[in-house]
């Protein structure tokens, strides 16, 4: 689907993308880290292509602000 020019993905097509579930897609979205409309009366959520630089810029940030994996001490 597209508006304006711009491709509007599925939800569970952004989680493929990404490799999560479709549930960590809803909780980016709650938390404002990725922007998404509602179609219609119903629940339909749709993506906008042109806001996923922005979540991927974001899951970088959470990522180097976590630090390394494995949490071991360089003692």
């Amino acid at each position: 689907m597209q508006v304006n020019g711009t491709r509007m993905l599925r939800v569970k097509a952004v989680a493929a993308m990404y490799d999560v579930s479709p549930a960590t897609i809803y909780r980016a979205i709650e938390a404002g880290h990725l922007i998404a409309l509602k179609l219609g009366s119903g629940r339909a959520l749709r993506v906008p292509e042109t806001a996923l630089p922005a979540y991927e810029e974001s899951r970088q940030v959470s990522a180097r602000e976590a630090g390394p994996v494995g949490g071991g001490s360089d003692d």
